[in-house]
């Protein structure tokens, strides 16, 4: 039987090129997403993927996801994001509230709904999408450093919390990444302070790139668990240090 794979966020960048990739790999794939438009354009191009209606700040959606699966082997926790770049004294705490929202609460919802599938499947896989932001702090990014620590250490727990259980606990930490949205959704929608993110960088990471680093974690043999990938362009030293050319 093919296994299943869940993917939230999959309507757009690290989501949509792991449902992709996923589905290359052989499983079948459900992705999930509050942008159903954009889903189904995706099963419709790749017909081992499954469009379904996702919130993740939502228990009900969350619910009824999981109550449509037969089977769960692998679960990505991408759905999240960034809003704001406001010092922690200027901060914003619908911004904050909504980050954690997406990130955190939204991986443990799913997190808890699937544990049992992921069990009974013999040989589960939990990934929890973080970022550098979760190993490292940096002005104006306090809340999504938080979160990204939050989702850090609900890994860490689940893996010792699960030892003994078949289910592998990996964590993927993207550095800088260049997709369609997030920048612009940290920017509030501005496009030109969103571009200056990536200005002059050789070799921003891509969706694609993540997707590799997903997909190769995930089918390693059943008894080799990858605790944690961090993975950054050549360019990015660290979180604070990136290399730029031209003007």
């Amino acid at each position: 039987m093919r296994k299943t794979a869940v993917v939230t966020g999959a309507s757009s960048g690290i989501g949509e090129a792991t449902a992709r990739r996923l589905a290359a790999e052989g499983y079948d794939v459900v992705a999930g997403a509050r942008r159903r438009d954009r889903l189904g354009k995706l099963a419709a191009e790749v017909p081992s993927i499954r469009p379904v209606s996702l919130d993740v700040t939502s228990q009900e959606s969350v619910d009824a996801l999981a109550a449509g699966l037969e089977r769960c082997d692998v679960l990505v926790n991408n759905a999240g994001g960034a809003f704001g770049l406001e010092q922690v004294a200027d901060a914003r705490l619908d911004d904050w509230q909504r980050m954690y929202d997406v990130n955190v609460l939204g991986s443990l919802r799913m997190t808890q709904a699937l544990i049992p599938k992921l069990v009974e499947s013999g040989d589960g896989v939990l990934v929890m999408l973080t970022s550098t932001a979760g190993h490292g702090a940096y002005e104006g990014g306090g809340g999504y450093v938080a979160a990204k620590h939050a989702q850090r250490t609900m890994a860490e727990t689940l893996r010792l919390e699960l030892v003994g259980q078949p289910v592998r606990i990996i964590e993927i930490a993207p550095g800088m990444v260049q997709t369609e949205g997030f920048a612009v959704t940290r920017f509030r929608g501005d496009q030109e302070a969103a571009a200056r993110v990536y200005a002059g960088v050789p070799g921003p990471l891509t969706a694609d790139d993540v997707a590799d680093a997903i997909a190769w974690s995930v089918t390693r043999p059943a008894h080799v668990n990858i605790d944690r990938l961090v993975i950054r362009p050549r360019a990015q030293a660290a979180q604070h240090k990136v290399h730029r050319v031209g003007g």
